[in-house]
């Protein structure tokens, strides 16, 4: 436990939430509407980790609504969603994101000119849960289906700094420890071993940027749960790869000062965990390649620094001697913590991730553009009624439960 505060305002998690807190947080959820956006695979419903997560937000009566975003493989499925989620207490919309009635409307907006045909992910899931979240809600909260610590707590504390108006709140980044239930050991191995070494080495190579330091700044940049008011929803590019959570931030970055963004603790936190995998596009080697690239383009879109070729060999060394200093440190944490660790395994991660920098570097000179799904204010500019079209092809025979 710390009192540490930085750049981003940090609401620790000093003592638990009591009855009194999570009932006045029902009750203050009936003044503005909030709703939850989870999204999800349709294998995530034979899981424990999702049902625990319905059965904590059912608690929550006065939720505006719940909105699943869900990719699925034919209807059978989605009416099997549908029914998982039957006896919550408020409306819930599944959204089948990859449903053919969908895939031929984006394709018919595509040819008419506005370029949404994203690869299927979390990042076009989110997307599209966004068009049917900001039509309801004024705030609105992420989670990831996979929570296997799922606690009422979570929601109270990701909503609470947006529904009190006087902290001037716009949007809330979790944090946390990234332990195993069953081992109690340190997971989290692409924030721990890639991103805060890379962002120091990169703050070395280029020198002092504010954007470097803003994302420094959170404990947990990769966290994939966040919340923020449906205006800020409406306005941010949406990454279809492995930097989405990074390239959120960047977003957030563009459209908010730093006074209305928030980080919030919630504790101890276990989810399923991606292998290293066995070449340069799987498991957390390429997440950790598109967080790098998410990284140079925004280096280059909101700070203005021209990168070189040249420069890759460099941030590779830089990289590796940062990040072996980490694991010697995250050595000494567990040690005295009593926690499992594999100082060898973790310094053979760190210099995988390192062979990643050059081939990553230039695949992204070659490309430097990407490609991210367009913000809704954007799309409406383009459709109107677009949302209302996009949760009429996703809902096509997934009506929104209607609970009595």
């Amino acid at each position: 436990m710390d009192f540490l505060q930085d750049a981003i305002s940090t609401v620790h998690n000093h003592r638990p939430i009591d009855p009194h807190q999570e009932q006045y947080f029902n009750e203050q959820l009936a003044q503005r509407r909030a709703c939850v956006l989870i999204p999800c695979l349709f294998d995530e419903l034979r899981r424990p980790a999702l049902a625990l997560t319905r059965d904590v937000l059912a608690r929550f009566s006065n939720l505006s609504h719940l909105v699943i975003a869900l990719a699925a493989e034919h209807q059978d499925e989605v009416d099997q969603t549908k029914a998982f989620f039957q006896e919550m207490p408020c409306p819930v919309q599944v959204l089948w994101t990859n449903g053919p009635t969908l895939r031929d409307l984006m394709a018919h907006t595509h040819d008419a000119g506005l370029d949404v045909l994203g690869p299927a992910g979390k990042g076009w899931a989110v997307w599209v849960g966004l068009a049917a979240a900001t039509l309801e809600a004024e705030l609105i909260a992420l989670f990831d289906a996979d929570i296997r610590t799922f606690k009422p707590s979570y929601p109270v504390r990701m909503l609470s700094p947006l529904l009190e108006r006087q902290f001037g709140v716009a949007y809330v980044k979790a944090f946390y420890s990234r332990l195993s239930l069953e081992e109690n050991r340190m997971h989290g191995r692409a924030t721990r071993l890639f991103v805060m070494p890379i962002l120091d080495a990169l703050q070395q190579l280029v020198g002092p940027q504010t954007l470097l330091s803003y994302l420094h700044a959170f404990r947990y940049p990769l966290s994939g749960e966040f919340s923020f008011t449906a205006d800020l929803a409406l306005n941010l590019r949406v990454p279809c790869d492995w930097g989405l959570e990074m390239g959120l931030l960047a977003e957030v970055y563009r459209n908010l000062t730093i006074s209305h963004i928030a980080q919030v603790d919630l504790g101890v936190f276990d989810h399923k965990h991606k292998g290293i995998g066995t070449a340069r596009m799987e498991g957390l080697q390429r997440m950790c390649s598109e967080i790098l690239a998410c990284l140079m383009r925004a280096l280059m879109e909101h700070e203005s620094i021209a990168l070189s070729r040249e420069e890759a060999a460099t941030l590779e060394v830089l990289y590796q001697r940062i990040a072996k200093d980490r694991v010697r440190q995250h050595h000494l944490d567990a040690a005295i913590n009593g926690l499992p660790y594999d100082r060898h395994a973790e310094e053979s991660i760190v210099n995988c991730f390192a062979k990643l920098i050059r081939p990553c570097w230039n695949d992204f000179m070659n490309a430097p553009t990407g490609f991210r799904l367009p913000s809704w204010t954007r799309a409406l500019a383009f459709n109107p009624n677009l949302r209302q079209e996009v949760v009429a092809a996703a809902t096509k025979n997934t009506a929104a439960i209607q609970v009595t």
